[in-house]
């Protein structure tokens, strides 16, 4: 029983390492996001931290529409780089949780 018990306490430890290597290697992981005509691009990291930006000419002309784009392409590049990130925290935690019966009702 103490010998489960120790198992199961190690391979969470090193499920917990892996977690912790897999958020750093989140930071490499690049997204980009265009806006539908490509005047505007962005660049995230999976982590969700913006890395670039590059805007056409033609926007710095309209504030308004330049601020649209960015906040829908932002986002969209956002929600890209949030589900990468939750894929793959969630693949490296379910490949390394112990195997208890019925667990898997509760993921």
């Amino acid at each position: 029983m103490f010998g489960d018990m120790m198992g199961m306490m190690g391979k969470l430890k090193e499920t917990q390492a892996r977690v912790e290597e897999t958020k750093k290697r989140m930071s490499s992981v690049l997204i980009d996001e265009n806006s539908t005509d490509n005047l505007l691009q962005v660049t995230v990291t999976a982590n969700r931290e913006i890395k670039k930006i590059a805007i056409a000419d033609e926007l710095m002309e309209d504030k308004d529409q330049l601020e649209d784009y960015l906040i829908l392409t932002l986002n969209k590049a956002i929600a890209k780089a949030t589900k990468v990130n939750e894929d793959e925290l969630a693949a490296v935690a379910k490949d390394g949780m112990p195997n208890i019966p019925g667990l898997d009702k509760f993921m």
